[in-house]
């Protein structure tokens, strides 16, 4: 099963031929993308974006292409999905998820193409008209509650109607008093800013040890927030479900793990109430679909991870509209300098902080090489464990 079968006559997509990578450089982190070619003139893209090793990805993509895909049937995702996975001792791990799931990305772009159909429409179709996101990313200057407050005010102004934010600084394990004051402050000035109809989500970037997650947790509970995200590492994952009972509001989690095998302790010790699985990290649209199926057996909801490019949003879009458990979507867009969306041309657009059907067929992006030649990779590192990190200082 792990050789590429040529004795069933191919999809209508054709087979695969040749695979290539791109990175494109922006201010904050650089993007990276796979694109799949067919013998039947067609091209499938998807996000292979790692927050540092971005590089090192594509490379992996592309000698992964080699040894398994050259030849195959996009069509056969389940297939290729194993194929990947298992013939290349993938076991898991941020890399290999990485690379996994950008091209299951490329896959359903070429078979959508290939139909004429949006992506969507081989993901489970609609379950809904459009998809709510929230913004992140936006809470970047001083650290002070005014600028916050003022911040979360522009933000809600485009459009959105719930925000995220980490209002920790450059916290680890512990927080000193007085920090924890100021993170607290924030909280309270963007809560007040924004008022009580909009939704409030708080990052803990997985960081902080039981005692502190649980003072936080206390804390948090006078400003309505909808869920404390990752608060304590998940070497600790055992002690998550003891939190979640301390808790008045949801846990979510679950951006760090790439398959449904690494996210097996979660679902047994029932670490969240809401998981996070990334489209571009944990496994593409074939994966994240059995995740959401499986959270839902245990009364889970499903608020995919994106801090992404819009690529990942766009896809992340085409698999939401499937999942019934779907509860809201992540995304950086605002973030971004206008070179990027030139970049991928076709990204889905963001109205009153929803985003629509899409109509084109496949994930209904191109990208453009032009504009990638003009803004080559900067291999910029961000620490958010240094001082001004919520600046997106680089390093």
């Amino acid at each position: 099963m792990l050789t590429v079968n040529r004795t069933r006559p191919p999809g209508p997509a054709g087979r695969i031929t040749r695979v290539e990578t791109l990175m494109l450089g922006t201010s904050w982190r650089d993007f990276g993308y796979v694109r799949v070619h067919t013998d039947e003139g067609l091209s499938g893209i998807g996000e292979i974006t790692h927050p540092y090793r971005v590089g090192e990805v594509c490379a992996l993509t592309e000698a992964i292409a080699r040894r398994h895909l050259i030849g195959a049937d996009p069509f056969d995702v389940e297939e290729l999905w194993l194929r990947v996975y298992q013939g290349d001792f993938l076991r898991g791990g941020d890399m290999g998820g990485v690379a996994l799931s950008g091209l299951d990305q490329a896959m359903y772009d070429l078979m959508g193409k290939a139909l004429g159909v949006p992506a969507y429409r081989l993901t489970g179709g609609a379950c809904r008209d459009d998809v709510r996101v929230y913004a992140n990313g936006w809470y970047t200057g001083e650290r002070e509650p005014e600028t916050f407050a003022a911040k979360a005010k522009e933000t809600v102004a485009k459009g959105f109607t719930a925000l995220k934010f980490d209002p920790f600084g450059p916290g680890l394990h512990e927080l000193e008093r007085a920090e924890l004051r100021r993170s607290i402050d924030l909280v309270a000035a963007v809560r007040e800013a924004i008022g009580p109809d909009i939704d409030l989500f708080i990052e803990g970037h997985a960081r902080f040890a039981m005692p502190t997650a649980a003072r936080l947790v206390r804390e948090l509970e006078p400003f309505d927030i909808g869920w404390f995200e990752e608060p304590m590492p998940w070497t600790h994952i055992e002690r998550y479900a003891e939190l979640r009972q301390r808790a008045a509001f949801p846990i979510s989690g679950g951006e760090h793990f790439h398959n449904r095998y690494e996210y097996k302790q979660l679902f047994a010790t029932n670490a969240v109430d809401i998981i996070q699985p990334d489209l571009s990290m944990a496994g593409g649209f074939t994966e994240v679909r059995k995740l959401a199926a499986i959270a839902d057996t245990h009364g889970m909801l499903v608020a995919p991870h994106n801090s992404n490019s819009p690529l990942c949003t766009t896809v992340s879009v085409h698999a939401a509209l499937g999942i019934p458990n779907f509860k809201i979507l992540e995304t950086f867009d605002g973030l971004l300098e206008p070179f990027v969306f030139d970049a991928l041309k076709g990204t889905l657009p963001m109205e009153g902080g929803r985003i629509g059907l899409p109509t084109a067929p496949g994930l209904g992006v191109e990208l453009v090489d032009e504009v990638f030649e003009e803004h080559p990779p900067s291999h910029r590192f961000w620490n958010m464990f240094a001082d001004g990190w919520e600046k997106r200082n680089r390093t």
